[in-house]
């Protein structure tokens, strides 16, 4: 049985973590690479590192806090955010990072993913999809940080990146995000039964027992930020109580 994964989310914005609401009403939440080097030493098996303010400003990914990250890792990196050309990714790739997430410019562009895909392997690319929930409870997509809605059904866009080259799928929920609410565990069912590739569960985290939750409706991976950042636990206390809960983790 593969384990199940625990990863760090660091929104990064003008080189600081921040942490808020449904992406707005931001504070800040310590510096990236301070809180990288914590959160390996407590376990976490990857880290993912969102510049969440590039694509609204029409700039790309902060590649030198990608490379100072790099610097003090050892675990794999995922990074996100302004990735709109190949050549954006492998930008971020030459930095250090060992997957790259794309999400406003592969919706607008579906054909970035075939791209990336082919140049680096359908392991490097990480598509960031955040949904939010519709009137007709279901889910559509929203892009920009969550600042536009497209209209377009999240699940038929899973599969459609996943049939592209995705190797993974990033899932937030955008209506849960911040909240300590949990996870949509309803969306996470719906991605997970419609893509071969791994899903990371994101949006909402407040316990282990959220992530327990998530594990069960069809996650490989689970997401977590205001709970680390804010002290309220630590990666160790996750994995113990997951694995108590009979989820399989890497201890």
């Amino acid at each position: 049985m593969l384990t199940t994964r625990l990863i760090p989310c660091l929104d990064v914005k003008d080189g600081r973590v921040v942490k808020g609401i449904r992406f707005a009403g931001l504070r800040d939440s310590g510096d990236p690479v301070e809180r990288a080097r914590i959160y390996e030493d407590q376990g976490a098996d990857e880290i993912v590192m969102l510049d969440i303010s590039a694509t609204p400003e029409g700039r790309d990914c902060a590649r030198h806090t990608v490379a100072e990250l790099r610097e003090v890792l050892q675990i794999p990196l995922t990074v996100g955010g302004g990735v709109r050309s190949v050549d954006d990714a492998a930008r971020l790739l030459e930095a250090g990072a060992d997957k790259v997430g794309i999400n406003t410019a592969a919706v607008e562009r579906p054909a970035l993913i075939a791209e990336m895909a082919a140049r680096f392997g359908r392991q490097c690319v990480v598509l960031a999809l955040d949904a939010a929930r519709t009137p007709h409870d279901d889910w559509e997509v929203v892009i920009r940080s969550g600042r536009e809605r497209t209209g377009r059904p999240a699940v038929g866009w899973a599969t459609r990146a996943s049939d592209l080259g995705a190797g993974e799928i990033l899932l937030t929920s955008w209506d849960r995000d911040g909240t300590g609410d949990g996870y949509d565990t309803a969306l996470l069912h719906a991605v997970s039964q419609s893509v071969p590739c791994p899903v990371i569960a994101s949006g909402g985290a407040a316990s282990a027992e959220h992530m327990a939750q998530a594990c069960h409706a069809g996650a490989s991976a689970v997401l977590a930020a205001s709970i680390l950042h804010d002290g309220k636990t630590t990666i160790r206390d996750l994995k113990t109580a997951l694995a108590t809960a009979g989820i399989e983790v890497r201890q």
